[in-house]
């Protein structure tokens, strides 16, 4: 999946690290390969966008990855793939994509057609070193890709107004790392950030399309589903 200019997933996964220092040093190597000089698609565009997610099973070490491919503009299911792998690196919070990417990677190659967007359900540059799952997964891939987590992580926001679609800066001081954006009116917002080649209005507003009845996405309440039935028969 690989497009020219990216990193080698192959590569990468050969030399995944097994400890803190080298997956630090592996999110310096790869984060100035992010790319936020391009919009992204937009809304209801002719296309596929795929929610990922992932379920575990600590006490196996067994973790499972759900990729749901829907129609961007119906948000119907066209396709759907999973993978079981084990766990393969620690519990650290900031590092969470070192013990999810091999597995997430091994559902999308299932696939049988390549993503032209694809939502992860935590971080992109909504991350202590700018660099969470979703600008991690993007860099490898090389597809567009953006974060939609159900909590702010480490920052601060104020809450948007109470109407859907309102939004309210996402901040880690005085910078903004991404968006509260309200996707249903009435419920606790979600927190959208950008991962790779998609600029944050897009982002936001791929989200809201992609939320049309709940507070999360589809593509987030697909993948849920699909990755905890995966680990189930796992």
């Amino acid at each position: 999946m690989d497009t020219p200019g990216t990193i080698s997933c192959d590569d990468e996964l050969r030399n995944w690290p097994a400890g803190e220092d080298q997956a630090r040093a592996v999110q310096d190597r790869l984060r100035p390969h992010v790319r936020l000089d391009e919009p992204g698609p937009e809304p209801g565009f002719e296309g596929t966008v795929v929610g990922v997610d992932v379920a575990y099973d600590d006490a196996r070490d067994v973790v499972a990855a759900a990729a749901v491919a829907l129609d961007a503009r119906t948000r119907a299911v066209v396709d759907e793939a999973t993978a079981v792998g084990q766990i393969s690196f620690p519990y650290v919070p900031g590092l969470l994509a070192f013990r999810e990417i091999p597995t997430v990677l091994d559902a999308l190659a299932r696939l049988t057609r390549t993503p032209d967007l694809v939502v992860c359900d935590g971080y992109g540059l909504a991350h202590p070193r700018r660099f969470g799952l979703a600008s991690h997964l993007g860099v490898l891939t090389g597809l567009p890709t953006i974060g939609v987590a159900k909590n702010p992580f480490t920052f601060h926001y104020a809450l948007p107004g109470p109407d859907r679609g309102a939004t309210s800066p996402l901040l880690d001081g005085t910078e903004e790392v991404g968006r509260a954006l309200r996707t249903q009116r009435g419920v606790k917002p979600v927190f959208v950030s950008v991962g790779h080649r998609i600029d944050l209005d897009r982002a936001c507003a791929q989200t809201l399309h992609l939320a049309a009845h709940y507070r999360l996405p589809e593509t987030t309440r697909a993948a849920d589903a699909l990755c905890r039935r995966a680990l189930a028969d796992a």
